[in-house]
């Protein structure tokens, strides 16, 4: 950054993303920007065109519009040129309050003789109007869909076409899933996992839809079928149609039963798929559609069994530094929504793409749709044949095969088990369907000692004194669930024939883990502080040393998991040893000697509230750099193309865990390991 120029930002200010001035960094601040990067990025309106906090004549009154729209970037910019009036609000203001609510959108929008457009949103709740004159010569309005784009499209709005699908940009596709999801919780009266999982049916019948090449899109509502009683039944048919095929299809039957049907009112329904129609979700950035579907899964379906879902820095982190390649097969027994399964499919997706690229002799912006679709069918089928999640929440199984189907289709192999269970308990489907994935005859599954199947493992297992085990048939699997005593004299730990009593779940999770991976397998495991350091838990480690060469211990800081957990955690990374490695080190009666690689991260980007941090400079004060990432266009060359004349800033997250991977890759490299 020494070459970067840095602009302080005062306490509790933000810049605004359209004119760069300071704003109070407030919730209602927080959804203007959010639409505000919506304007531009997806409807591609210029920066010019947008004024914020624009000055309105209301009589003798002068209140200030959030946001308005002239039509071009040339007009005159006075009252009678706004195009649209853009209202926004904070969460806790409802759409029919008297003073902040649509009401005022729409006094706004008759005060602007040429405004044809409104929206009021409070990033729950989302209203769109088009003013027209009546047949009395009265003003009036029309529940619309969305606002139209720079281009004044209105058919996308209604009936959005393949080319017309807009990738979801920052916290956009969040805002549409809590507003769809908070949608069907205040007007169907449901509890909020009824609401979630009606919500998934129809994002499964958007999938299927987009997948439907070369068909039309059927995933629509317009306008008018909306506002009306007979439109909803219409959109309704013609959604409860793709369901059906949803359903037909094999990879769903664990998902949906043959019986299953969308149970939303035709109202509710036609409002989702209005809200979802017009965004491409297999094509949305993965780290978007990531954080949208984590985060209201997490609000809705987190159970009390030490559910805390990893934060997904954390889950890139521990996949970059895990490194799984194209050909291996990936592991997480405690999948929760999938997090880290679609980080590490998402990694060894851009190996695959780079040998892709390669063998064709052209870079991926420049594939034909040949191209493009066999490159899918290989990520598809590296998906099915090598990516496997086990949870025994069975709400969570769904959710995270979701997650895969959002994320290239790897939804084949998530099943719901108990993953400490002995082999032989498992369930009959469970053994037959992985079994069948691995290819292999499910009799060979016998027990704890036959399951060695994985060539990495990346899990956040559940811990907590609250969920210990003690059933005798489930403890008598491992070597941790027996007493171990200590010999002083020594400072060694030896294992008695005698079980305890009860375990924490996390200890049992690491000695499975190790019986499920392959010899030379390795893994990445979340766990509480107290294993690595606790003086009564030193059995733990010397098993630990035995079983495993030790890589990696990553110490995170201690609001990692907040809000909703203050447990000190680490990250463990051990590569399994080889039978020939432990009876060599057994006949010699010393261990083998290596190098350990260890970090510490103090910043992890938020703090105990889970509020985002940002970098500060030396007095102080949040900082901004320019934003390489996002292309703000704000001008036309003579030909017509847009061109970049405006330079966009940011904020810095003060986090530390993406500086930790390439440090570990060059110690790597010292140390001679070669994944």
């Amino acid at each position: 950054m020494a070459d970067t120029k840095v602009i302080v930002i005062p306490e509790g200010k933000i810049c605004d993303y359209i004119d760069g001035k300071f704003r109070n960094d407030t919730p209602e601040e927080y959804v203007r920007q959010t639409v505000e990067k919506r304007l531009v990025n997806e409807h591609k309106y210029f920066p010019e065109q947008i004024r914020v906090e624009y000055t309105l004549q209301l009589g003798s009154r002068k209140p200030r519009a959030d946001i308005v729209i002239f039509e071009s970037k040339d007009t005159a910019q006075t009252q009678e040129n706004i195009k649209i009036i853009i209202e926004c609000k904070k969460e806790t203001v409802d759409a029919r309050n008297a003073k902040d609510g649509v009401e005022q959108l729409k006094s706004y929008m008759s005060a602007c003789p040429n405004c044809e457009w409104g929206m009021w949103t409070n990033g729950r709740q989302k209203e769109v109007f088009r003013k027209y004159v009546n047949d009395k010569g009265q003003i009036d309005f029309m529940d619309y869909n969305d606002i139209p784009s720079a281009d004044g499209n209105l058919e996308d709005i209604n009936r959005p076409s393949r080319a017309s699908l807009k990738n979801a940009y920052d916290d956009n596709l969040l805002f549409t899933f809590k507003t769809c999801h908070n949608h069907i919780y205040v007007n169907d009266g449901m509890q909020k996992q009824p609401a979630f999982f009606e919500l998934l049916k129809v994002i499964f019948c958007k999938i299927e839809d987009e997948r439907n090449i070369p068909k039309p899109l059927e995933f629509y509502a317009t306008s008018e079928e909306r506002s009306n009683p007979d439109g909803q039944l219409t959109v309704k048919k013609r959604i409860s149609k793709i369901f059906e095929r949803v359903k037909n299809k094999k990879k769903y039957r664990l998902i949906f039963d043959t019986n299953d049907e969308i149970k939303l009112s035709p109202r509710s329904l036609a409002y989702i798929v209005s809200e979802l129609q017009k965004y491409s979700l297999l094509h949305t950035n993965i780290d978007i559609k990531g954080k949208a579907y984590e985060e209201i899964v997490g609000a809705n379906l987190r159970g009390d069994r030490g559910e805390f879902f990893t934060p997904r820095n954390v889950m890139k982190m521990v996949v970059e530094m895990i490194n799984p390649q194209v050909d291996e097969k990936v592991l997480d027994s405690s999948c929760g929504t999938g997090g880290f399964l679609v980080t590490a499919m998402t990694h060894v997706m851009s190996q695959l793409e780079r040998d892709f690229a390669k063998e064709l002799g052209v870079p991926r912006d420049k594939w034909d749709s040949d191209a493009e679709n066999a490159f899918q069918d290989r990520v598809s089928d590296m998906a099915k044949v090598n990516y496997f999640g086990f949870d025994i929440n069975p709400d969570l199984v769904k959710a995270t095969k979701m997650n895969m189907v959002m994320n290239n289709d790897g939804s084949g192999n998530i099943l719901q088990n108990n993953s400490l269970l002995p082999p032989h308990e498992w369930t009959e489907d469970f053994r037959t369907s992985l079994a069948e994935s691995l290819g292999i005859d499910k009799s060979s599954i016998r027990n704890h000692s036959t399951i060695g199947f994985f060539d990495v493992i990346v899990t956040n297992p559940p811990f907590g004194s609250k969920i210990p085990i003690k059933d005798k048939d489930i403890l008598e699997q491992f070597d941790l669930a027996h007493v171990w005593e200590n010999d002083k004299d020594s400072n060694t730990w030896k294992m008695t024939d005698r079980l305890q009593s009860s375990v924490p779940p996390e200890i049992l999770f690491v000695e499975r883990c190790t019986q499920l991976l392959v010899p030379g397998g390795r893994m990445g495991i979340v766990l509480p502080d107290n294993i690595l350091g606790a003086p009564g838990l030193g059995y733990i480690r010397e098993w630990l040393i035995k079983n495993h060469r030790i890589i990696a211990s990553v110490d995170l800081h201690v609001d990692t998991f907040q809000p909703r957990n203050g447990t000190q955690t680490s990250v463990l990374f051990l590569q399994k040893k080889t039978k020939e490695q432990k009876d060599a080190e057994e006949k010699s009666g010393t261990m083998a000697d290596y190098n350990i690689f260890m970090a510490m991260v103090d910043k992890v980007g938020h703090d105990k509230r889970g509020n985002p941090i940002f970098k500060r400079d030396k007095e102080g004060n949040e900082i901004l750099v320019p934003d390489t990432s996002s292309v703000l266009v704000l001008g036309k060359t003579g030909d017509g193309s847009r061109t970049v004349a405006h330079e966009q800033k940011r904020k810095v997250e003060d986090d530390q865990t993406s500086d930790v991977p390439p440090i570990f890759a060059e110690w790597k490299k010292r140390e001679g390991l070669s994944w």
